[in-house]
């Protein structure tokens, strides 16, 4: 039972110099630093509860987030919890709809990643005070009422609520098992940690090693930024893992369109399972034809982590423009968002591979992967999530 009025909302800089040892570099962010807007909130209900929030960032960008933090703060403050909860889709809706901040967004950029961090940090507190893990007070929730959290504006031509109902109401035949055989043996998971474009091919193979050693059968490689430099870093972990694992490619965002299909008819020789961020987020027709030209290769297209909402998914599945999605855990509109795509992604047929690392993604996106395969796909086929060592 919910309980309690937020009485105190805090936001803190938290920050890591991985830029310092090349950890997290790709082709577009070569110096990044793992970084998050850390939310915090607090009832008077008596019981010491409070709901941890995050957004992840890179560095300087922070700064910005919690000035959005704190200019969203008054419409959670001093409001009943189970009033915000008993009607999440309105209270998502109003967080979402301000009628000056909306301007700057809307729901979409700095905005959204703060609105991502203050619903997080409620879905965290209902989890507590409920006693379960995020993941298993979705997965027993009842459908109607999951429902009701979501926001079905801008995407009821894709997805109405009844096809919602009828997808959920499917994923509760069998879910004890399942949710019984994830407990016992886990999810599939990739891993990034030995490849960023930043690392030395000492440092590659090192790393690959002990990955290898470890028992990771799935491995990502960032490329993009010189062609031969690819094939070079490509044929070298190809090499080290064997014909008989899974290799994924991320170029985050490198590309134009005929650049990405050029580069990858090139790269194609390693039989990556995709490609990742081929060329700009935000251009839908872009992915689609970059998807289109490279299905014959056998390469799939995969994107989502710099996806701004569920619009841009909805896009991105009528028009075929991906084979693999990735949802984010703190850009997305937290699980209310989230669960709506990972809807849209079923009804579409689409796997979810979600998006992670950095500070504490792993940790709340592998609450919706779960609940993704107990409640909503009941598949594990062409899915695992992005694992890869937390520097935190």
């Amino acid at each position: 039972m919910v309980r309690g009025r937020i009485c105190g909302l805090s936001v803190r800089d938290v920050r890591f110099p991985t830029s310092l040892g090349g950890h997290g570099s790709d082709a577009m962010h070569t110096d990044p630093d793992y970084s998050a807007a850390y939310v915090i909130l607090e009832t008077d209900a008596g019981d010491g509860l409070k709901g941890y929030g995050i957004t992840f960032t890179l560095g300087k960008g922070t700064e910005v987030v919690i000035c959005a933090v704190n200019a969203l703060a008054h419409h959670v403050l001093n409001r009943d919890f189970g009033d915000i909860v008993g009607d999440f889709r309105g209270f998502y809706r109003q967080l979402t709809s301000d009628g000056q901040l909306r301007w700057i967004g809307p729901e979409k950029g700095v905005v959204h990643l703060a609105t991502a961090a203050i619903l997080n940090a409620l879905w965290d507190l209902w989890a507590k005070q409920e006693g379960k893990p995020l993941w298993k007070l979705l997965v027993d929730m009842d459908p109607k009422t999951l429902l009701s959290c979501i926001d079905f504006r801008y995407i009821s031509d894709a997805l109405t609520e009844e096809e919602a109902y009828e997808i959920l109401k499917k994923g509760r035949v069998g879910n004890r098992e399942r949710e019984a055989q994830l407990l016992a043996h886990g999810y599939p998971a990739y891993t990034t940690s030995c490849a960023w474009l930043g690392y030395s091919d000492d440092t590659l193979k090192q790393l690959c090693s002990e990955a290898l050693k470890e028992g990771w059968t799935r491995f990502k490689v960032k490329v993009g930024a010189d062609l031969q430099d690819d094939i070079r870093r490509c044929r070298l972990i190809r090499d080290m893992i064997g014909p008989e694992k899974t290799l994924m490619m991320d170029a985050n965002q490198r590309w134009d369109v005929h650049e990405a299909v050029e580069w990858m008819s090139q790269l194609a020789e390693f039989k990556p399972l995709w490609i990742e961020e081929p060329t700009s987020p935000d251009d839908i027709l872009g992915h689609a034809a970059i998807s289109k030209a490279l299905a014959p290769l056998g390469i799939g297209v995969a994107t989502g982590e710099q996806c701004h909402n569920r619009v841009i998914f909805k896009q991105l599945l009528q028009a075929n423009a991906l084979q693999f999605l990735q949802i984010d855990s703190c850009r997305l509109g937290s699980i209310n968002e989230n669960v709506s795509v990972l809807l849209m992604a079923q009804k579409f047929g689409i796997p979810v591979c979600p998006h992670a690392g950095g500070v504490g993604l792993c940790e709340l996106v592998q609450h919706l992967i779960i609940f993704d395969y107990i409640a909503v796909s009941a598949s594990l086929e062409n899915r695992a999530w992005h694992r890869h060592q937390q520097i935190c």
